[in-house]
């Protein structure tokens, strides 16, 4: 029964997810004149941010944000105005809400400048505003693993608040767990907002991580075996150990078949 409970869970979190999200979608986009605008955004990664796809930083619309679960996404946009903008445009990385219905994204300005031909960055500041195409693609870290920060607000032994970094793949956080290291009684975090869980149940000793991620209509867990030692601290970054690398699994038909141009 409890295996039963576990799947169905699983299965109604993957289902919920937005589907389609390798589609191009047609939208404007604007920019900030500042990324720390956007680091400072609804996903709660703070300074860390900018260094982040090399300042290339976007706010998304809450179907794009996801109530936190699609902070750390990345997406392909290219400005359809040809006699400015390169065929390949930039990527950037979702940090922030946009609560602005005209776009889809308000990105930063040095991501709004690399969409645009090789000289014509200040050009195409001066729009402000222009029509694009976008869609998902899946964020890449060389030698990088999913990091998980110990954020200030946690109280050993009785609160322990954790965001997550670096999360590769095409792949959405829906769920996460945490056990001391060695031990199978698992207890459940609580998305707190953004990129940040927490628990005021916290285990002893040193801590190991299950994640519930989703990929499309796919879904699976990834466990962390030995990621906080035994004397954390508050505002460090840990090595996960693991990483994602899953693409979206899709049924998105008209799109499967479409060649982006």
């Amino acid at each position: 029964m409890a295996f039963f409970v576990c799947f169905f869970f699983l299965f109604l979190l993957v289902s919920s997810s937005t589907a389609c999200d390798r589609c191009v979608h047609q939208t404007k986009v604007a920019y900030f004149s500042k990324a720390s605008a956007l680091s400072s955004g609804a996903c709660g990664y703070g300074s860390l941010a900018l260094g982040f796809n090399s300042g290339h930083l976007a706010a998304g619309v809450a179907s794009l944000y996801k109530d936190g679960a699609g902070c750390g996404a990345c997406f392909q946009i290219r400005c359809k105005n040809t006699s400015h903008c390169t065929k390949e445009g930039t990527i950037v990385t979702l940090t922030d809400l946009n609560r602005n219905n005209q776009t889809d994204f308000v990105i930063s300005s040095r991501a709004f400048m690399a969409m645009a031909q090789k000289g014509m960055g200040q050009d195409i500041l001066k729009l402000g505003i222009v029509d694009v195409e976008y869609k998902r693609v899946p964020c890449q870290y060389k030698n990088q693993n999913l990091a998980v920060r110990v954020e200030e607000s946690s109280q050993k032994p009785n609160y322990l608040a954790v965001k997550f970094l670096y999360q590769g793949g095409q792949t959405e956080i829906v769920g996460v767990d945490v056990a001391q290291v060695g031990s199978s009684n698992w207890g459940f975090m609580s998305h707190n907002y953004g990129a940040v869980w927490d628990t005021s149940r916290v285990p002893s000793g040193a801590l190991q991580f299950r994640f519930v991620i989703t990929a499309g209509y796919d879904g699976k867990y990834i466990w962390a075996q030995h990621v906080l030692p035994a004397d954390w601290k508050s505002g460090v970054v840990y090595d996960s150990g693991v990483q994602f690398t899953d693409i979206a699994q899709e049924g998105c038909s008209p799109c499967d078949d479409e060649t982006w141009k």
